[in-house]
C-alpha cells in the first residue's frame, strides 16, 4: 500500500495502519487486508481508475441491499472519493469476512435469500440517486417500467458505446437497436422492480466461515429481477439448489429460461468492450437470439 493510500485510509478509518496485505481480484481495484492499531481487521479497495465518485456508490449500494436483511453484505466502514486531481487516492472500508468452505446449504440458503432481497423490492427501475454504475458508468435513471430501463439506461448506451469503440461489427450493433425495439414482446409479463445486486457472478459472492454467501462489489439499482438469475450464469459457481429454492420462495414467470439470454446481452456487451476476445462472439450471439 502506498503512502498516500496509507494516509487516506487513516484519515477514513481514523485508526492508525499496522499491516496491509494486497489481495488478489478485481479489473481496476487494489484491494488490501488491512490490520488497525485498534485491534480490528478491515477490507479497504482503492479504484483509481473508475469514474468520479465510484467508491461512494459502491458504498450506498452495498447500505442498500444490507438494508433488506436478506443476505448477508459487510458493512461500510468509511469511504471517501478522494481527490484525483490533488493526488488524493478514493478508498472504501468494509468490514472484514473470514472465508470458508461451501457446504450443502450454502446455494440453498443463497436462493432463498436471494429471493428475499429482491422481495424487498425498489421504488423505480434505475436509481433515485441516479448515479451510474459500472466501469463503463452505465446510466440509472429512475424509469417506471423495465422495458424503458433495459433499453434506454443498458442496450442502448452499450450499443453506442460498442460503436463508439468498435467492439462490434456494424451489423451486430444494428441488431442490438433493434432488441432494445422489441423489449415489449421479449421481456415476458410485467415485473415491479426488484432490489437487485446487478453484478452477481461468482466472484462477487464470498462464502463465510459458517458457508453462508455474503455478496460484495454491487451494481446495485432497481431492476428486473431474472437480471441478477441471468447474471449468475454468464460464468457458473452457483449449483442448481440456488435456482430451485429461488423459485421455490418467489416463483418466476413461464418462460424465464427462454429470457435467461435476454438479460445476459448487457453484461456480455459490456464484455466484449472491455476485454474483447471470445466476448464479442457470445455478445453476438446472445443478441442474434432476440433480434
Amino acid at each position: 500500500m502506498n503512502p498516500a493510500l496509507e494516509a487516506a485510509l487513516v484519515d477514513a478509518i481514523g485508526s492508525g495502519v499496522v499491516t496491509a496485505r494486497p489481495l488478489s481480484g478485481g479489473d481496476n481495484a487494489g484491494s488490501y487486508r488491512v490490520e488497525l492499531d485498534d485491534g480490528r481487521t478491515v477490507f479497504a479497495k482503492s479504484q483509481p481508475f473508475g469514474p468520479p465518485g465510484c467508491l461512494t456508490t459502491e458504498a450506498i449500494g452495498l447500505s442498500w441491499l444490507r438494508d433488506a436483511d436478506a443476505v448477508p453484505v459487510p458493512e461500510v466502514l468509511a469511504v471517501d472519493d478522494g481527490d484525483p486531481e490533488a493526488g488524493e487516492p478514493n478508498v472504501l472500508v468494509l468490514e472484514w469476512i473470514d472465508d470458508g468452505p461451501a457446504d450443502r446449504r450454502t446455494d440453498a440458503d443463497l436462493g432463498r435469500g436471494l429471493a428475499s432481497l429482491h422481495l424487498a423490492g425498489a421504488p423505480s427501475f434505475g436509481r433515485e440517486d441516479r448515479r451510474a454504475t459500472g466501469s463503463r458508468g452505465l446510466p440509472n435513471e429512475p424509469c417506471p417500467t423495465w422495458v424503458e430501463f433495459y433499453a434506454t439506461q443498458r442496450l442502448l448506451p452499450l450499443a453506442r458505446i460498442a460503436s463508439d469503440e468498435q467492439a462490434l461489427p456494424r451489423e451486430v450493433i444494428a441488431d442490438l437497436e433493434r432488441v432494445a425495439q422489441r423489449l415489449d414482446e421479449l421481456g415476458g409479463p410485467p415485473e415491479p422492480p426488484a432490489r437487485l445486486h446487478g453484478d452477481l457472478w461468482s466472484g462477487n459472492r464470498v462464502v463465510g466461515r459458517n458457508g453462508r454467501s455474503w455478496l460484495i462489489d454491487p451494481a446495485a439499482h432497481g431492476g428486473h429481477r431474472e437480471f441478477d438469475l441471468a447474471m449468475m450464469q454468464v460464468f457458473g459457481g452457483f449449483g442448481s439448489e440456488a435456482f430451485s429454492t429461488y423459485n421455490a420462495t418467489y416463483p418466476l414467470d413461464d418462460g424465464w429460461h427462454d429470457r435467461v439470454a435476454l438479460h445476459q446481452i448487457a453484461p456480455l456487451v459490456v464484455h466484449a468492450i472491455k476485454f474483447g476476445g471470445g466476448y464479442r462472439a457470445a455478445a453476438a450471439g446472445a443478441i442474434r437470439e432476440y433480434r
